[in-house]
């Protein structure tokens, strides 16, 4: 076994399948998703491509940028800059040990797939539940990051209109115009991707100069002081460890999209080797992006006071800067391109782990939707390479969902809020259970991306970062807690756990069909 972290493991071959040799036809006693992949998916992303859709996926840095008015009240500079110290470790880190998985076990499903193989116990269940969670997570984090570019969107017209008054339908009829146009594109995805990670990428990058170099040429400086021993505790959390806590979150959600690469596992060349490298390029580049703009944004900070009052701060930085408010929007405007290109790569991601879970028979009601005796939802475009019906599921419960903000904004906010804390349960259920296999001397037989000496210890600190962020994300964000302050992704993902423990006892433990035969090939220490 190799001891190096990363390191090509030369005795293994890149294996295009899960376990095993590499056949020239899918056996067709197979597992029905494994089947369809190899005849159907085609391997065309390329190392560079792959490496840019995570690169660009995560959109660390313009994250931030649109939503670091969430940190500004709790824990302000200090849990600003810190906190992306913490976010960048831990996530990457995470990325890390998601990637030695990834190069174990290459599945669409991951960590679904993961939790079933590596459960000493109840794999089914493992694996059924996890997919629940996953598919929950990811569904929920698509209305997410597409409400970050419509909350810009508003705050860019009150910013150069302050009389206008936004609606709950303004919202949700820009949500719903950007969902239609993020499938739409998918549908091209197949014949573009390539060119596309590679110009995003490009765009990632200098846009970040073009920023940073603006700010830094024009804005007033705030002090070394102001920037690294200032901790705002202004939302009525006197605790300052809490507030800071709460206040990081704003740099850890970003770049928590580790699994977003795997889902596209099936279409990537060489998965054991890229995937993985992939997943580490994009997660460690985009935490020092993320970490460089926090100190540039809290150095160039502008005018407070206009800063803690706007609903766009992001805005009012640019506007101390430059004092052109059509120079602050267009500003404002690339950041939400690059987060539309970003929000591309989402749905993409989405689409072939939905696609996976149904080729599982893990989606409900999966009987009535059939097409060639297979699940209708587990069919792939002939031509465009596109799993077509699991997109369009995808857009359309997003649209659903995004109708929730018309009769609860509370309501809609507690939704987009899901995402973090089931993605990072949805991490720590697989990482959990292999580390508890390694620590019995259970090793599965790795892959080239081998940890070695250093496995299990990435893995226990990598638990210790998404333990701590997901202790804090249900915390409510300032205090007295109210029915409008009140941080309801807690109860909601309960609810969502109940819902899915009753479909497995109702119809996912007859019907959930996934393969466990990694179990059996197993190496000792």
């Amino acid at each position: 076994m190799n001891k190096e972290v990363g390191v090509i493991n030369p005795t293994l071959p890149d294996y295009d399948d899960s376990f095993g040799e590499k056949p020239t036809h899918p056996d067709p006693n197979s597992h029905p998703s494994e089947v369809l992949s190899k005849k159907v998916f085609e391997r065309y992303i390329n190392k560079i491509a792959i490496s840019g859709f995570g690169f660009t996926l995560q959109c660390g840095w313009e994250g931030v940028a649109l939503t670091f008015q969430f940190a500004w009240l709790n824990g302000g500079p200090a849990a600003i800059v810190y906190g992306a110290v913490i976010a960048g470790i831990g996530s990457t880190l995470v990325a890390i040990a998601l990637g030695e998985m990834a190069s174990i076990d290459p599945t669409v499903g991951a960590q679904y797939r993961w939790s079933a193989r590596f459960a000493s116990r109840a794999p089914a269940f493992w694996g059924y539940m996890q997919g629940w969670i996953t598919v929950i997570a990811w569904v929920c984090n698509c209305v997410a990051a597409m409400s970050v570019i419509t909350n810009a969107l508003s705050g860019l017209i009150i910013f150069n209109n302050p009389t206008y008054e936004p609606k709950g339908w303004h919202a949700t009829l820009f949500l719903i115009a950007l969902l239609i146009i993020t499938v739409l594109l998918n549908f091209a995805l197949r014949h573009v991707i390539n060119r596309l990670e590679v110009i995003g990428g490009i765009y990632h990058i200098a846009l970040f100069i073009a920023i940073i170099t603006t700010l830094t040429r024009l804005a007033k400086r705030s002090t070394p002081e102001f920037v690294f021993k200032t901790l705002h505790a202004d939302s009525g959390w006197d605790n300052p460890g809490i507030a800071f806590s709460i206040g990081m979150l704003s740099t850890a959600y970003p770049i928590s999209s580790f699994d977003g690469v795997l889902h596209m596992i099936d279409e990537t060349k060489e998965p054991r080797k890229q995937v993985p490298r992939a997943m580490f390029f994009a997660t460690s580049s985009n935490a020092l992006m993320q970490f460089a703009f926090c100190i540039c944004l809290m150095f160039c900070i502008g005018d407070e006071e206009a800063v803690s009052k706007s609903i766009l701060p992001i805005a009012e930085v640019f506007y101390s800067a430059t004092g052109s408010k059509a120079t602050s929007t267009a500003m404002v405007l690339m950041i939400a391109v690059m987060a539309q290109i970003s929000n591309i790569n989402v749905f993409a991601s989405v689409s072939r782990l939905v696609w996976a879970f149904a080729c599982d028979k893990g989606i409900p009601f999966h009987q009535y939707f059939t097409y060639a005796s297979l699940n209708f939802f587990s069919n792939i475009h002939p031509t465009l390479q596109v799993p077509l019906p699991a997109l369009v599921l995808v857009g359309t419960v997003c649209c659903l969902l995004s109708l929730i903000n018309l009769g609860s904004a509370t309501a809609f906010n507690a939704l987009i809020a899901l995402p973090t804390i089931a993605l990072y349960i949805s991490y720590i259920v697989p990482i959990s259970l292999l580390t508890l296999r390694q620590l019995a001397g259970r090793h599965p037989r790795y892959g080239p991306w081998e940890l070695g000496r250093w496995s299990i210890p990435i893995k226990i600190c990598s638990l210790v970062y998404l333990i701590y962020v997901t202790i804090f994300v249900p915390f409510p964000t300032s205090r007295p807690v109210t029915s409008l302050t009140m941080n309801y992704a807690a109860p909601i993902f309960i609810g969502a756990f109940l819902i899915a423990l009753g479909d497995w006892f109702m119809r996912g433990r007859k019907n959930f069909d996934i393969p466990t035969v990694a179990l059996d090939q197993e190496v000792g220490n």
